[in-house]
């Protein structure tokens, strides 16, 4: 069973993996990284969640069978504004949390919308550009007429219904596709 300690002892070994490299981060920020790469706002949620008992990927019980939480995929971006534009302007999402390891350094950051989170990183090594996801979702025919309504200037998805389901195809400034998708019975 994964106990509280392990989280801190994530915390402790990212601290020291980023001491190797000159980067010193307190403890209290590690354990809020910690906190953030389970989906969570800080790391007081994640230990009350932990002491009660929900800690989810974290906290393991005996006999309970495997279970997987919500992937999130890690998204390549190039350009703050740009990946802004469209994940926020466009797409609706809002930002959960930013992060940098200085002023000058690639950005790593979370969004999200209804449910859905979103990794973007600038960072050359966590992605490629050109991947290609499926989000499955209800409410399809309403988003793609929110995206249409926004009139934004490089992209204007239609909404395609095929074997029954329902599509609404968008493409990142970055070259990865996002297909919305809802399952439908046909008439």
């Amino acid at each position: 069973m994964r106990t509280f300690l392990d989280a801190k002892a994530m915390a402790k070994a990212m601290r020291e993996a980023l001491a190797a490299k000159n980067v010193d981060i307190p403890h209290s920020e590690a354990l809020e990284i910690v906190a953030r790469q389970f989906g969570l706002e800080s790391w007081n949620i994640l230990s009350a969640r932990i002491e009660r008992g929900e800690g989810g990927a974290l906290v393991g019980k005996v006999g309970r069978g495997i279970a997987f939480e919500q992937a999130v995929p890690i998204l390549r971006i190039f350009d703050v504004a740009k990946a802004h534009e469209f994940y926020l302007g466009f797409l609706g999402f809002s930002v959960d949390w930013e992060h940098r390891y200085e002023d000058n350094s690639p950005l790593y950051t979370q969004v999200s919308r209804a449910g859905l989170r979103l990794h973007l990183s600038e960072h050359s090594g966590d992605a490629s550009p050109g991947g290609n996801m499926v989000v499955y979702m209800s409410g399809v025919e309403a988003f793609q007429r929110e995206l249409a309504a926004k009139r934004y200037r490089y992209m204007n998805p239609g909404l395609e219904k095929e074997d029954g389901r329902l599509e609404v195809e968008v493409i990142d400034p970055f070259g990865n596709r996002i297909r919305f998708m809802e399952i439908v019975k046909d008439d």
